[in-house]
């Protein structure tokens, strides 16, 4: 690094790191840290190349790792680092470049050490990297200094103070990333942690009164979509052919840092082009999942999940809760069509779960909207079973459910998966509307499997009754219980469909359409002691359906056959549907959802923001042949 353009080939060599990674001590006041923070090249703009990066500086982290206890280079950084945002706002307001290309550099250096700090040690060892004590090297106590948390206040400072400019845009991007990889500590342990150095920091002390304002500001980042500066735009022309102080920062860090932050959810393709991105956007969006996510503290429930909580609408007069300290107030109009313009990402989709199931504010103005035909989706390229042009949520939700439930039933066979999708498509049921007609067939053809089962069980059942005929010896396997657990599912999708056709049926014709499509798949069960009662709605329909088809005459088409299937549920007497209690299942209450959400939403968020790809196993769900 330095004052030249550089290389990451050119870094393992570079003097300037090994004078800060080395075993001589660097005062923060040195002019050293001038000429190591006035470095220039290109920054890396695809995790191919970040994890180049991380090869060539490896040897100079873990170098700073063996010599920092004794030399505190790393606290002297972050010492600089501190002093500089003391008078970052005064540089944006005097359009100081230089300065805030300087302060950029030396965030973005702790961020890459950081990430290798965390990777290569435990909390404990790396508080103590974070606490030097000047007076006494080589010596750690409790009245050190802790610059840890220092760091973590002065970034959640600049994330919510700073203006958002041209020459701060990736400052502040920095800060937002820098926060993420401290927090991905959860990344390295197979428990949940419940007691770590974020719950240490962020749920109490000096940073516990910025919660709500950072909340605040990280959904307002997410909502304007504010895009990065053009290259060039906020810096000073180049000054040589050879590349100079400056042009780092517009050729490398203004097109290419970013670009690594955007990287997709799933494959091994880039995401959009950074004029059609957000970096900030998309950053902040990720951690602020973090934080919503984190466990509760062993005395103190999480502040920013209660701020994601409690937040309000503009609009809305009433008090605040005494009880809550970090409510605050949001426009709820602007926070739904940005959540209906991003449904494309999975983070997106992530918060529009996390504050329809936590924000009773939000719930209840979304489902008073009356343009919720906003969230339609067009061209959902990661479905790959069949090409969807366009699908309402809940369509495309229970896809996804079936989906789960088929791969879980001839894959992973998670009794908890199961009976939790089951019951998230029996409570829905009654609410279903317009399905897509791929849903509606989806749903068949789960009961279509699940029927295939259950007679090739029987049959096995059979089988091996007359064979322990003529062999005692043998011991029977126990088809008995495969046989009523097949039946228990059995009746829940036959419950499933009930429910939707008792409830809205004059609203889903393509589901009546799929089971006159697929009837005879009902009729070895209409006679069935278990299913007899529930069968009933199911056979009136299928019979009542089939008689107007029947006087429609042959050779219909699809268009036709809806068509009379929309002038029967007119026909069709209501008082001829028996009322069933409506469906309510409870989802099963285990440590289980905790410890299994947890690690995949930091799959989802660390491996965005730090250029990372998915695994191709996490999307086999959704890519896999149809059974």
């Amino acid at each position: 690094m330095g004052s030249n353009s550089s290389r990451i080939g050119d870094l393992p060599k570079n003097e300037y790191l090994k004078k800060l990674s080395g075993t001589e001590s660097v005062s923060e006041n040195d002019p050293f840290w001038n000429q190591l923070l006035s470095f220039s090249f290109p920054a890396p703009t695809s995790s191919t190349e970040l994890k180049l990066l991380e090869e060539a500086t490896i040897s100079v982290c873990r170098s700073l790792v063996e010599n920092n206890p004794r030399t505190g280079n790393l606290g002297a950084l972050i010492k600089v680092f501190l002093s500089r945002t003391k008078e970052l706002k005064l540089s944006a307001e005097c359009q100081n470049h230089i300065f805030i290309w300087q302060t950029h550099n030396a965030l973005f250096i702790i961020c890459c050490l950081l990430k290798v700090f965390i990777c290569e040690m435990s909390e404990e060892e790396l508080q103590l990297h974070f606490t030097y004590e000047e007076k006494s090297p080589g010596s750690y106590s409790s009245d050190s200094e802790d610059l840890l948390e220092e760091l973590l206040c002065c970034l959640m400072q600049l994330i919510t103070d700073i203006p958002l400019l041209d020459i701060t845009y990736e400052i502040s991007v920095e800060a937002v990333s820098t926060m993420v990889v401290f927090l991905s500590c959860q990344l390295f342990h197979k428990e949940v942690l419940r007691q770590s150095i974020s719950h240490k920091y962020l749920m109490r002390g000096r940073c516990l009164p910025y919660t709500s304002k950072l909340v605040k500001t990280l959904l307002y980042n997410f909502i304007r979509q504010e895009k990065p500066p053009p290259p060039g735009a906020h810096v000073l022309p180049q000054q040589s052919d050879s590349g100079g102080l400056l042009y780092g920062l517009a050729s490398g860090v203004a097109t290419g840092l970013w670009t690594v932050f955007t990287l997709g959810g799933v494959g091994s393709k880039a995401a959009a082009a950074p004029e059609l991105s957000s970096p900030l956007a998309n950053q902040s969006l990720l951690l602020l999942l973090v934080l919503a996510n984190l466990t509760d503290a062993a005395d103190a429930p999480n502040p920013y999940r209660q701020a994601i909580m409690s937040f309000k609408n503009t609009q809305d007069s009433s008090p605040f809760p005494s009880s809550n300290p970090h409510a605050f107030q949001i426009n709820f109009n602007s926070l739904y069509m940005a959540l209906c313009e991003q449904q494309t990402s999975d983070q997106a989709t992530l918060l529009l779960y996390t504050l329809l199931h936590q924000n009773s504010n939000i719930r209840t103005y979304m489902l008073a909207r009356t343009d919720m035909e906003n969230l339609i989706l067009k061209n959902i390229t990661w479905y790959s079973e069949r090409v969807l042009t366009e699908i309402s949520l809940g369509s495309l939700l229970i896809l996804v459910v079936i989906r789960t439930i088929q791969y879980n039933m001839t894959r992973t066979r998670d009794k908890y998966l199961h009976t939790n999708c089951l019951a998230a498509l029996a409570n829905m049921s009654a609410q279903f509307r317009s399905l897509h007609q791929y849903a509606a067939q989806r749903i068949i053809s789960l009961f279509s499997l699940l029927s295939k089962k259950h007679n090739k069980v029987l049959e096995q059942a059979t089988q091996s009754l007359r064979g322990s005929l003529s062999s005692n010896d043998v011991p029977l396997p126990d088809y008995a219980q495969d046989l009523n657990v097949i039946e228990e599912v059995i009746r829940m999708m036959l419950e499933i469909i009930n429910s939707c056709l008792t409830n809205s049926l004059h609203h889903n014709p393509n589901l009546v359409y799929a089971l006159l499509y697929k009837r005879d798949l009902f009729e070895q069960f209409r006679t069935h002691p278990s299913f007899q009662d529930i069968m009933q709605n199911i056979d009136l329909v299928i019979t009542f359906f089939s008689s107007r088809l029947l006087q429609a005459g042959a050779e219909l088409s699809v268009e036709r056959v809806l068509e009379i299937i929309k002038q029967g549920v007119v026909a069709l007497p209501k008082d001829r549907l028996k009322k069933f209690p409506e469906l309510k299942f409870k989802y099963v209450e285990e440590e289980q959802p905790e410890e299994f959400f947890i690690p995949y939403v930091w799959s989802l968020v660390y491996n965005t923001a730090v250029g990372l790809y998915w695994n191709p196993q996490d999307i086999q769900l959704f890519t896999m042949d149809s059974d």
